[in-house]
């Protein structure tokens, strides 16, 4: 399993995740079991491209019926899936996933970009037809 071993993927905050690779069904953790779990992309045999990463309070259950795995293997050529469990607190899948997803930048991942502060602008004054129309009347 030299291929489809363990990888470690660091998150926001510097701490490094251990993951382990699930190619089949009988390699998926016992009903209930919560964890986060990463769709990934192989390129060059090595480089591994994160495509999607979330959580799931049961992950034999998410991963057998993902809803986007489909799109993640048709569209972007998704290889394999990697666990990271037990994790039995939500508040810590939730905070390790968010970590995760800002340090990666999955693609299919629904990130919020910050956006600059609209500086505050006055009014525009009509112009062109309807404002010359409108001084006429």
């Amino acid at each position: 399993m030299f291929l489809f071993g363990h990888k470690r993927w660091k998150g926001d905050s510097g701490k490094s995740y251990r993951f382990r690779c699930v190619l089949t069904k009988k390699g998926l953790p016992a009903e209930g079991v919560g964890g986060i779990y990463i769709f990934v992309r192989r390129r060059w045999v090595f480089l591994l491209e994160v495509l999607y990463v979330g959580k799931a309070a049961n992950l034999r259950g998410r991963l057998l019926g993902h809803e986007k795995w489909g799109r993640a293997y048709w569209y972007y050529g998704a290889t394999e899936r990697y666990i990271l469990g037990p994790i039995i607190e939500e508040a810590e899948r939730r905070a390790v996933e968010s970590d995760l997803i800002h340090a990666l930048k999955p693609r299919m991942n629904d990130v919020e970009i910050p956006q600059a502060k609209a500086k505050a602008t006055r009014p525009a004054r009509s112009r062109g037809f309807l404002g010359a129309r409108a001084k006429a009347a």
